[in-house]
């Protein structure tokens, strides 16, 4: 099973088990803040179904209709997932939180409240710990804002928000059914939904950001493009790169167009052979990159 998959598996299931538990104590109990809880985690499971589900469909085999395979399909997919995160999340915790302050319900026994908040910090920490585990595996030495935007694996930093914000929304509805029954308010039953809704929408705004990002087509990084350009440019044939485009088709999966110029005195079949031995050394050093074109083009002539 792969590292991100891991993470994914153990998200859902956390998820699953808690989104029932919520919604049983929120019903009976009558808090929207748990309801919102529920409603949260569920759409969390439906998001980590449907990140498998992208990964899935990404790891197909080039075929007639897409001859560069369908990588993109997890940015497509994790792209869902963050409007959903709002649109169903966000929306519903909103609804739940000014319903709740119009008409909000008396107080009940909040002892089912704190034992279903306990046991959620438990399985959603013990998701958020894996999702952190697994994310600083491949950030290395980069801060961890750095890190999800230079990220091309839109579902090790999706696991690591939705985590992250259900640890927080958790803590928020804690302390808000806390002080609700500490000062007999249940006014801040309702608040706390709406708490939860606006962490969820920053998050689902950030998600977004991100995989549209990606979707769009993201390039190599500046320093990579250097030292692939010194690579190339260090090879007998080669006088210059003048240009390189690439761009991400999944996380593991580049496209790499290099256009330059060969020396003037080399025949046909020396070109082929040097941009098959530049091919392999790109290849050798960067293993994403699955698919290069050379294009050879004139020296660039000042007017």
């Amino acid at each position: 099973m792969a590292a991100n998959n891991k993470t994914i598996f153990t998200a859902l299931a956390a998820n699953l088990l808690i989104a029932v538990i919520k919604f049983i104590s929120g019903a009976a109990t009558s808090s929207s803040a748990m309801i919102s809880e529920g409603v949260h985690s569920l759409v969390d499971t439906t998001n980590q179904l449907l990140l498998l589900f992208g990964i899935r469909r990404s790891r197909r085999s080039p075929d007639e209709r897409r001859p560069f395979g369908y990588g993109k399909e997890i940015y497509f997919w994790s792209f869902i997932v963050s409007i959903l995160i709002f649109g169903i999340g966000g929306c519903i915790s909103f609804y739940q939180g000014v319903i709740h302050i119009q008409h909000p319900p008396p107080l009940e026994d909040p002892t089912w409240n704190y034992i279903v908040l306990a046991f959620s910090f438990v399985f959603e920490g013990t998701s958020l710990i894996v999702a952190i585990r697994a994310f600083d595996k491949v950030r290395g030495d980069l801060s961890w804002w750095t890190a999800i935007h230079r990220s091309k694996d839109p579902a090790s930093f999706i696991v690591l928000f939705e985590d992250g914000a259900a640890v927080i929304g958790l803590s928020v509805v804690a302390l808000m059914v806390y002080l609700g029954h500490h000062y007999n308010n249940p006014y801040l039953d309702g608040v706390a939904s709406l708490i939860v809704g606006i962490i969820l929408s920053i998050v689902s705004v950030l998600l977004a950001r991100e995989s549209r990002s990606l979707l769009m087509g993201e390039g190599i990084a500046p320093a990579t493009q250097q030292h692939i350009k010194g690579l190339v440019e260090s090879d007998p044939a080669i006088v210059k790169v003048q240009h390189i485009f690439s761009t991400y088709q999944s996380p593991e999966d580049v496209m790499l167009l290099l256009m330059v110029t060969f020396r003037d005195d080399l025949g046909t079949e020396d070109i082929n052979e040097a941009i098959i031995r530049i091919r392999k050394e790109i290849m050798s050093a960067y293993p994403p990159i699955h698919f290069i074109i050379v294009q050879p083009e004139p020296q660039q002539r000042p007017t």
